[in-house]
């Protein structure tokens, strides 16, 4: 069983099974999607984006770290945001229960 699901949204859309039901993703990959979540909906992503000053994106990026870190399902210490390539960064942390998660944004 289970212990966290959530419906799986891909581009910022719910996706649906072939009888047009919510596919449902369960806990390494909800905890995951809830973190992307988080981070967008804080906007500090945009901030980060849109900021030229190395000192003030790891500034961002610290503040991001901050923010995933107060998740309770993670071990603390474990977040890391990483630039993947221009535009796109990758969160990675460890989960209490699930291993590791990563998340591109």
């Amino acid at each position: 069983m289970s212990e966290y699901i959530d419906l799986l949204i891909e581009g910022n859309d719910l996706v649906l099974d072939p009888s047009r039901q919510p596919r449902l993703i369960e806990d390494r990959g909800s905890i995951a999607q809830d973190i992307a979540h988080m981070i967008r909906e804080s906007g500090l992503l945009v901030t980060l984006l849109g900021e030229r000053s190395r000192q003030r994106q790891a500034d961002c990026i610290l503040q991001l770290e901050l923010l995933v870190e107060a998740d309770e399902r993670l071990v603390p210490g474990t977040a890391r945001i990483f630039l993947d390539r221009p535009g796109v960064y990758l969160v990675t942390a460890k989960t209490m229960q699930f291993g590791d998660i990563e998340v591109f944004l």
